[in-house]
């Protein structure tokens, strides 16, 4: 078998573009059109191609190199008889096939490198597709469509009209020459708050959101938590409150189903597994980290992998699966502070804990006696199309006592 240098192929007129992900490693067995490496201009991000199929040598570029058309990607063992095809024109940033086995056709096609992934993984016949996006472009929403069966939205873009799924017929962004005014600077976004801007505006306009808050007596919940990590200081284990928020929604999802499920046009898909959430802060932005499983895991364990997962996140090393699949997520400001606050549900999950900084209350149970209370503030978001509000108040009631006496679980 013969070694080939793989080289970024044509990418028009773009030069020194840094590399943002790399999807093999030497060893990787690869087929024709699977994504090596994605680079990201100053207008869109492109997948670059894999030209043959074979074996990964040696990869030779690393996170945040810049590239130009021609520079060395890796060195590839090539199968026999592999015939490099042309280099795909930028504009079209190319991608896998689907995974009927088959090489499609999508150098045409002109869809953004994360419609192109969607595209596979449902399976649709990218070229088939109706685009109703700016100049002929296929849009994630397009793609789902199609995968359903149904028609296309009513393209929109040249009247301004509301498309035919009921879209907002807006205002356009002020434009605003700011220096006008006074002194500024320009800073780009992150390409991680890029991408969950889209993504949270989405949420936030196509889910009715509503938020229930409530409050949890973990007094004697944090006593215990103190005195494991205590007991286990040697052992190197500590086990942080958010770890025991996740027991505990596991357990409040097998109580409230309809939490656990996801909605598909008039369906309800209601999940069978316990995947859960979190959200982690990092330099970049937030991301969401998921723990699989979290039903057969216990709380020394989950704390553990929550520790493992955020420190990938902090170090930008998350891979794609670590963030898939979540059935709910748990958003915690408890080490910053506040009160309550609203958060933005992580479609295609139909609800979203929100958490912030436990403070001591003084109550009195019995309106005679008052004592003080370590108490957590609750904030339920829930789609309001899946789950009424007698339901979210029972959820929250149910998670505060979880918490209030962990020994709830076990029984």
């Amino acid at each position: 078998m013969a070694i080939q240098d793989i080289k970024v192929p044509d990418i028009g007129d773009y030069t020194d573009v840094p590399i943002i992900e790399i999807h093999v490693q030497a060893g990787d067995k690869i087929q024709v059109e699977d994504p090596l490496i994605t680079v990201e201009s100053d207008k869109a991000s492109m997948d670059v191609p894999a030209p043959a199929a074979g074996t990964v040598k040696e990869v030779r570029v690393k996170l945040g190199d810049t590239v130009s058309e021609g520079s060395t990607i890796l060195m590839l063992e090539a199968e026999a008889e592999q015939t490099p095809p042309p280099a795909a024109a930028p504009s079209s940033p190319p991608t896998a096939a689907p995974s009927t086995g088959q090489i499609a056709d999508f150098s045409r096609v002109h869809a953004s490198p994360s419609a192109r992934r969607l595209a596979r993984e449902l399976e649709v016949d990218l070229p088939r597709v109706p685009p109703t996006g700016l100049k002929g472009r296929v849009t994630q929403e397009d793609i789902r469509s199609f995968a359903k069966g149904g028609a296309p939205a009513a393209a929109s873009a040249s009247t301004g009209a509301p498309t035919a799924g009921g879209g907002l017929d807006l205002l356009p962004w002020p434009k605003v020459d700011f220096s006008k005014f006074g002194p500024v600077e320009t800073q780009p976004l992150s390409r991680i708050k890029k991408i969950s801007g889209a993504n949270l505006h989405r949420n936030w306009v196509q889910i009715p959101h509503v938020t229930n808050h409530d409050e949890a007596d973990i007094t004697d919940l944090e006593a215990f938590r103190v005195q494991f990590n205590k007991a286990n200081e040697k052992a190197g284990i500590k086990v942080s409150m958010l770890a025991f928020m996740i027991k505990a929604a596991v357990a409040s999802l097998k109580q409230f189903p309809e939490f656990n499920a996801s909605l598909d046009g008039d369906n309800l898909i209601l999940k069978q597994y316990y995947h859960i959430g979190f959200a982690a802060d990092t330099p970049n932005g937030l991301v969401v980290p998921v723990i699989r499983d979290a039903d057969q895991k216990g709380v020394a364990e989950i704390a553990q992998e929550m520790g493992a997962l955020a420190k990938l996140a902090r170090d930008g090393k998350l891979k794609p699966d670590q963030m898939q699949g979540g059935c709910f997520t748990i958003s915690s400001l408890g080490g910053i502070g506040g009160l309550y606050f609203t958060p933005i549900i992580n479609a295609p999950e139909v609800a979203i804990m929100g958490v912030c900084r436990s403070y001591w209350k003084q109550v009195s149970p019995d309106g005679k006696q008052s004592e003080w209370r370590f108490v957590l503030p609750l904030s339920l978001s829930w789609d309001h199309r899946v789950i009424d509000g007698a339901a979210a108040a029972r959820f929250n009631v149910h998670f505060a006592n979880l918490l209030a006496d962990m020994r709830r679980i076990i029984m």
